[in-house]
C-alpha cells in the first residue's frame, strides 16, 4: 500500500487522495453504533434501544478521549517521519504502545466495576438499567481493542498511509453487521449479543491491523519495553490537553442541549435528529483536519515551513468548496433528511428549520478543523485546548442561549452559526499571529 511522503510533491493532489480514505474510515466508525441501534431496535424493542443510546454516550466520551490521545500520537509520529528519524519513530511507537495499553486496561477495569454507577448518575431509567449496564460492561472488557485499532490507524496515517486503516475498519463493520443478528437473535443473547458483536468486530480489526503492518513492515514496531522518562513526559504533555479538547467539546454539546430542552419535546426530538445529521455532515471537514495534521506534521519535522503554510491554505480552500456543497445539498434536502430519523410533524418542522438556518455556516466550522489541525501538528496542544474552550464556552453556548432568548427557536441555529463564524476568525488570527510555529518538540536534523 502506498505511503505518501508529504515533504515533496503536489500538496493539493496529496490532500485529495489522502483525505478521501480518512473520510470513508470516519463514516464507517460512525456506523458501528448505528448498526447496533438498528438491530437492537428492530429485534429487542424501544427499551433496549434506549439502553444502547444511554450507554453510547459513555462510549462516545471514552472514544473522544482516545481520539484526543491519538491526535498527540499523530503529531509526534508524523514529525519523526518527516525528520527521517527511524530510531526515534521506533522508540515513540513503543512508548505509545506501552502507555496506551496500560491506560486501556486501567480504564477497562474501572469502567467495568463502575458501569452501573455511571449509568445511574446519567439518570438511566430503571427499565433500561440492567440492559445498559450489561452492554456497557462488555464494551469496557473490549476497550483494549477500541484503543488498539484506532491507534494503528493513527500510526499508519502518520507515516502517510490512509488506505490500510480503511480496509480493516471496513471488514470490521461488515463483520459487526453480520454478527449482530446472529448473537442477538439466533444465539438469544439479547443486548449482550450486540455488545459481543461489536467487541469481536473491533478485536478482529485490531488483530488484523497488527498482523498486516508487521507482515508488510510499514512501521518499525519492536518488542514492547518500558519507555524512557522523556518519552513518557512528552506523550502526557501533549496527550492530556489533547484528550481534554474532546472532553470540552462533549461537555459543550450537552450544554447546548440544555438550551434546546427549554423549547419542549418537539425541539428536543428535532434537534436530536439534526445532530445525528451534523455528525455525518461534518465528516469531510474532520477528515481534512486529520489529513492536514498528518501532512503538516511531516513537513514541520522536515523543517519545510513554506509547505506547511501551503497545506493550511489549500486545506481551507478545499474545505470551503466541499462544505459549501454540503450546505447547498442539506438546505434543499433538510426535511427529507430529518424524516429519516423522526416522523412527528412538530419535530420535523423544528429539525428542518434548524438545518436550513445553520447549513451555510458549516464551511466556517470547517475552517476551525483545518487551521487547528495544522497548529496541532506543531505540538501546540494547550493552545488548541484554549481555542476549543473559547469556541464552546465563550462563544457557542452563550450565543445560542442569548439568540434563543431573543429570537426563539430560530435563535438556536443563528446562535450556533454565528459562533462558527467568530471562532473561525479567532482561529485564523491565532494561526496568523500566534507563536505556534515556534513550538519545537524535537530538534531538527
Amino acid at each position: 500500500m502506498k505511503q505518501y511522503n508529504f515533504t515533496e510533491g503536489s500538496i493539493l493532489k496529496q490532500l485529495i487522495f489522502f483525505s478521501t480514505p480518512v473520510l470513508l474510515t470516519n463514516l464507517l466508525q460512525v456506523s458501528y453504533q448505528f448498526i447496533d441501534s438498528l438491530w437492537v431496535g428492530n429485534l429487542l424493542g424501544s427499551d433496549a434501544l434506549g439502553a444502547i443510546a444511554v450507554s453510547g454516550t459513555v462510549i462516545f466520551t471514552i472514544l473522544s478521549f482516545i481520539i484526543g490521545i491519538n491526535n498527540a500520537s499523530l503529531t509526534i509520529l508524523s514529525q519523526q517521519k518527516g525528520n527521517d528519524d527511524k530510531e526515534g519513530l521506533s522508540r515513540y511507537l513503543n512508548a505509545f504502545v506501552v502507555i496506551l495499553s496500560a491506560l486501556a486496561i486501567l480504564l477497562g477495569v474501572i469502567g467495568f466495576l463502575s458501569s452501573e454507577t455511571i449509568l445511574k448518575l446519567l439518570g438511566t431509567p430503571e427499565t433500561m438499567l440492567v440492559d445498559a449496564t450489561t452492554y456497557l460492561q462488555i464494551n469496557f472488557v473490549g476497550i483494549l481493542f477500541l484503543f488498539g485499532y484506532n491507534f494503528i490507524g493513527t500510526v499508519l496515517r502518520a507515516v502517510g498511509d490512509s488506505k490500510t486503516p480503511l480496509r480493516f475498519v471496513f471488514i470490521s463493520v461488515i463483520l459487526n453487521a453480520v454478527l449482530d443478528p446472529i448473537f442477538i437473535w439466533t444465539f438469544d443473547l439479547g443486548i449482550a449479543g450486540a455488545a459481543y458483536a461489536t467487541v469481536l468486530s473491533q478485536g478482529f480489526a485490531f488483530i488484523y491491523g497488527i498482523i498486516y503492518i508487521l507482515k508488510k513492515k510499514f512501521v518499525p514496531f519492536s518488542r514492547p519495553a518500558l519507555p524512557k522518562r522523556e518519552e513518557t513526559v512528552l506523550i502526557f504533555k501533549l496527550g492530556i490537553p489533547s484528550g481534554l479538547q474532546m472532553t470540552v467539546i462533549s461537555a459543550g454539546v450537552m450544554a447546548i442541549m440544555s438550551v434546546v430542552t427549554s423549547f419542549g419535546n418537539d425541539a428536543v426530538a428535532g434537534f436530536g435528529a439534526a445532530q445525528r445529521l451534523d455528525s455525518i455532515l461534518m465528516l469531510p471537514a474532520m477528515a481534512l483536519g486529520t489529513s492536514v495534521s498528518s501532512m503538516a506534521g511531516q513537513n514541520i519535522g522536515a523543517g519545510k515551513w513554506s509547505r506547511v503554510n501551503q497545506i493550511g491554505l489549500y486545506g481551507v480552500i478545499y474545505n470551503f468548496a466541499i462544505m459549501m456543497l454540503v450546505a447547498v445539498v442539506i438546505f434543499f434536502l433538510a426535511e427529507w433528511a430529518t424524516r429519516l430519523f423522526i416522523e412527528d410533524e412538530g419535530a420535523v418542522a423544528f429539525g428542518t428549520h434548524y438545518l436550513k438556518v445553520v447549513a451555510f455556516f458549516y464551511p466556517f466550522l470547517g475552517i476551525n478543523f483545518i487551521l487547528n489541525g495544522v497548529v496541532r501538528a506543531s505540538g501546540a496542544m494547550f493552545a488548541i485546548l484554549v481555542l476549543n474552550i473559547v469556541s464552546f464556552w465563550v462563544l457557542r453556548y452563550p450565543l445560542t442561549y442569548l439568540f434563543a432568548k431573543w429570537l426563539g427557536e430560530t435563535g438556536i441555529g443563528l446562535g450556533m452559526g454565528t459562533s462558527f463564524v467568530i471562532s473561525s476568525i479567532i482561529a485564523f488570527v491565532y494561526y496568523k499571529y500566534g507563536k505556534w510555529d515556534q513550538k519545537q518538540i524535537f530538534a531538527s536534523k
